[in-house]
């Protein structure tokens, strides 16, 4: 009986002058994220969360993990999402919970100890509730952040034709174990789908080469001599150059020029490719 008596006081808490309050909360988080968001799409995620939790509360979810609260936590699932693919931050995200709070102030008779004790129930499920909307906001942030780097690691390792039977591969920035497996799938892919058997990888672009970066480009031209084709390393400048000699990298016999043009002509002599080359403007 007094497990049901505490239920009709959270229930009676969030239902006594349900408009005045859902116009406050509406009015509030409206306020604070600053017109990104219409009022009227605010007013309406609001309202549907209120429904939901007046809704669990009546079934008797006093916890913000129960079953009864499921459908406030889908809600606040699809609210957390957006406003994370929104740009909004995570106090501004929270803050569609938080603000319920005060909301529900006036609601309170006379400061009395029942009402106050039933304010306080209230407000530690509102508060787990925010820490559920920050970790779904949180999540989505990083599914973001990790699809934008796939997609960036995708643009900075493009594959260019440079003739028939000859392909490119400029790269820019340091290489490491999830780039170098992005770079040798698109170093294959572009032999197969280009039938080339000349590959020139360009690191002039990359800042500086170690023990780990020499391990990386081997494993990406071991690949690709496995396709049939012969790899071309350009780029080494004379910093890079000492380096390599200085850790005692070994390239075997992998063929180096200091410029892509350099490699370019040698792969197109490999290629059978007949050069003529005009000095002084002569022809």
């Amino acid at each position: 009986m007094a497990k049901q008596d505490s239920r009709s006081d959270l229930v009676g808490l969030v239902s006594t002058d349900r408009e005045r309050v859902e116009t406050a909360w509406v009015d509030s988080v409206a306020g604070s994220l600053k017109g990104r968001i219409s009022k009227a799409e605010v007013g309406r995620e609001l309202r549907e969360l209120y429904t939901a939790l007046v809704e669990g509360l009546t079934a008797g979810g006093e916890d913000a993990r129960s079953e009864e609260l499921s459908e406030t936590r889908a809600l606040l699932t699809e609210l957390s999402r957006n406003r994370a693919r929104q740009g909004f931050t995570p106090s501004e995200t929270a803050i569609s919970v938080l603000a319920l709070k005060q909301a529900l102030e006036p609601a309170l008779r006379n400061d009395s100890a029942a009402d106050t004790s039933t304010y306080l129930r209230l407000s530690r499920i509102l508060d787990d509730l925010a820490l559920f909307t920050i970790e779904t906001y949180t999540r989505t942030r990083e599914e973001i952040i990790s699809s934008q780097a796939d997609q960036l690691m995708e643009l900075s390792t493009p594959v260019v034709k440079l003739w028939d039977g000859v392909i490119a591969l400029p790269l820019v920035g340091t290489l490491d174990s999830a780039r170098t497996q992005v770079v040798m799938e698109k170093l294959l892919q572009a032999l197969v789908d280009t039938g080339s058997e000349q590959a020139i990888i360009d690191i002039t672009g990359v800042p500086a080469v170690d023990t780990q970066v020499a391990q990386h480009l081997l494993k990406t031209i071991v690949a690709a001599r496995l396709m049939g084709a012969e790899c071309t390393v350009s780029g080494i400048r004379p910093q890079i150059a000492q380096t390599i000699v200085a850790l005692g990298i070994e390239f075997g016999d992998i063929v180096t020029k200091a410029t892509l043009a350099d490699a370019l002509q040698l792969a197109l002599k490999k290629s059978g490719v007949d050069l003529v080359v005009h000095q002084g403007g002569g022809r």
